[in-house]
């Protein structure tokens, strides 16, 4: 079964995109390559049941097991040493990056409180979105009862765009509700 987004890519973005950019070849199309979430734990290093339930709740949001990020080097200000565990990452690729992107622009985003939309401004120059959320809870996957925390979590989504507009048109084609138009800084 293809997904509702890359239904949408292939049947609207890409076109839009080829004729937009004038693209010759259709391998040049850009499109999204990667979801990378991260959710940075401070405390989990002092405290391991934070780690467990972060590591639940982000597996649950994003339906695959995240990998424990650790520490590179000791930093004595911090408490931290080596190799001790400081947050989480997940990467999402295929139909469950398409999957989480659709939950996320559809059913998350929309239930943030007094949402006007995402910026604008969260692309790094060569066409990669990145994306800050306050907590958990929008996802209608987590259980207000259920959690002990409030976490933010980073989401970055990895285009093959070359440029920040072929990135803005692709994500705003795919359904990115973004607060303003883009303009090239």
């Amino acid at each position: 079964m293809v997904q509702r987004l890359k239904a949408i890519y292939l049947e609207k973005a890409a076109p839009r995109l080829r004729e937009m950019f004038e693209y010759k070849n259709v391998h040049q199309i850009p499109r999204i390559e990667k979801i990378i979430i991260n959710c940075g734990l401070g405390e989990a290093s002092q405290n391991a049941k934070s780690l467990d339930s972060a590591m639940k709740e982000l597996s649950i949001i994003a339906g695959q097991k995240g990998v424990i990020t650790r520490a590179k080097k000791a930093i004595a200000n911090f408490k931290l040493r080596k190799d001790m565990p400081v947050g989480i990452s997940i990467t999402l690729r295929g139909n469950s990056m398409y999957a989480f992107l659709d939950r996320l622009i559809n059913l998350a985003l929309p239930r943030i409180k007094d949402f006007q939309g995402v910026s604008s401004k969260g692309f790094d120059g060569h066409g990669n979105y990145n994306l800050g959320l306050k907590e958990q809870l929008m996802f209608p996957e987590i259980n207000f009862d259920q959690i002990d925390q409030i976490r933010g979590m980073d989401i970055s989504i990895v285009t093959t765009c070359n440029t920040d507009s072929e990135g803005f048109y692709l994500l705003e084609t795919l359904g990115m509700p973004f607060k303003e138009k883009f303009t090239k800084n």
